[in-house]
Parts: C-alpha cells; sequence; structure tokens
C-alpha cells in the first residue's frame, strides 16, 4: 500500500534529504519520496498502523502533516532539521 502525506514546513533540499534518511531508518516502510514541490512525503508499507506511526515522526521531526497543528514549536524543530539535513 502508499501512502502520501502532505507536510507543513518542507522548505528545501536540507528539509528533503532528513526527512528521507529519517524515515528509511524505520523497516516497516519503502521507497520513501519527499517532493520539495509539492510538499510531500510518499512510502509503501503494510497495514493502517505504519502511517500513523510515519505521520507521528513526522510530526516529531518538526513536518506536521495539513491537517495537524503546526505551532512555534514544531516550525523551531523543522529548521534545526533543516540545517541538520544540509549540513549532513
Amino acid at each position: 500500500m502508499q501512502t502520501t502525506f502532505q507536510v507543513q514546513n518542507l522548505k528545501c533540499g536540507g528539509c528533503v534529504k532528513t526527512i528521507s534518511n529519517k524515515l528509511s531508518e524505520i523497516k516497516e516502510i519503502k521507497n520513501v519520496i519527499v517532493d520539495k514541490e509539492s510538499s510531500s512525503v510518499s512510502f509503501d508499507h503494510q497495514g493502517a498502523d505504519v502511517a500513523s506511526l510515519i505521520k507521528d515522526a513526522l510530526k516529531r521531526m518538526g513536518y506536521p502533516t495539513i491537517d495537524d497543528e503546526n505551532g512555534f514549536v514544531d516550525k523551531a524543530k523543522s529548521f534545526v532539521s533543516c540545517a541538520s539535513g544540509k549540513l549532513a
């Protein structure tokens, strides 16, 4: 099954790299695609529980889905994630 989430705070290649690297570490998903232009994250998985796990992981990184709250803390987390993606 493939799932795509529209995410907030996805601004640059550093963000793309961070999201791709972190999600690729999760063994329950495959074929992670992060598209900066559409602010989307797509992945293949088995089971609905995995999609919730990924949604939570994105929020923890500072990239909440479009239907989730995007507060100051989320924006700050995404800034840090972005910067670390650029440095890595």
